[in-house]
């Protein structure tokens, strides 16, 4: 794998991330990470989409005019969520009901229509999926540590299991912090976040 795509692949797991350095998708961040199921699911369907937006739009770029590029680049975009929704729905439907409306919002997700229009539109295909992979990569990435955090804290489990229980906190004292099962704490939680990944990565504080 060349250089460059390999650079469009892994750049937005840290470096480039949509959530901590682009501060993109935030609103889905804070609705779908009580969780850790909802969250990688989510992630996983914002990856699909992104990519396959991406390589669309890329393929078509040359054939769409500029004053239709938007509705071209919805009307792709939607069908991909409305397909995603469904193969939610026919193989994990209790999550697609945690889900709940979050799924069909991803149409306006401010990270697949940007990096559609920002990349796509003046790169080649295999570049442009990559570039999608990556960055809902990068975004699920954000959305599991954020929802591993507060399924753990806020209710003593991972995946629904009880890990505080079996390990017998609940008997030393310890009390679920229920604050971690509201939505301001997943923007705290990003916060810390971000404030870590730029205590790391000096650089980024110079742009």
């Amino acid at each position: 794998m060349a250089s460059k795509s390999l650079k469009n692949l892994t750049a937005p797991l840290s470096g480039n991330n949509p959530v901590i350095v682009q501060i993109l998708g935030i609103c889905s961040a804070l609705a779908v990470t009580v969780q850790l199921k909802p969250a990688i699911v989510m992630g996983l369907s914002v990856m699909v989409v992104t990519a396959f937006a991406n390589l669309v739009m890329s393929i078509l770029r040359k054939g769409v005019p500029s004053r239709i590029r938007i509705i071209v680049q919805l009307v792709v975009i939607a069908s991909l969520v409305i397909l995603v929704d469904q193969v939610l729905k026919a193989f994990v439907y209790d999550v697609s009901k945690q889900l709940s409306v979050y799924v069909g919002l991803i149409i306006t997700n401010c990270i697949v229509m940007g990096r559609v229009e920002a990349f796509a539109l003046q790169n080649k295909p295999w570049d442009s999926f990559l570039d999608g992979i990556g960055n809902g990569a990068g975004y699920g990435l954000i959305l599991v540590i954020v929802a591993f955090f507060r399924e753990l804290l806020g209710s003593g489990s991972l995946f629904g299991f009880p890990i505080f229980e079996k390990l017998g906190l609940y008997e030393l004292g310890y009390a679920n912090c229920g604050l971690m099962l509201f939505p301001p704490m997943a923007l705290i939680i990003i916060g810390c976040i971000i404030w870590v990944h730029r205590s790391i990565n000096k650089d980024l504080q110079e742009k």
